[in-house]
């Protein structure tokens, strides 16, 4: 690990907050493109009766 000096405890909180971020943006996602599928298979299965 790199020597971040005096800012250490800054750097490593931003890369702390950017990570939990992206795995939320991760799991919305995710979540998000699971409801559409269920919708688009149940949207298909009232067409084909």
């Amino acid at each position: 690990m790199p020597d971040l000096g005096k800012y250490a405890a800054e750097v490593l909180l931003a890369y702390g907050v950017s990570l939990f971020i992206l795995i939320g943006i991760v799991v919305l996602s995710w979540r998000q493109s699971q409801r559409t599928k269920r919708d688009l298979d149940a949207a298909e299965a009232q067409c084909n009766g």
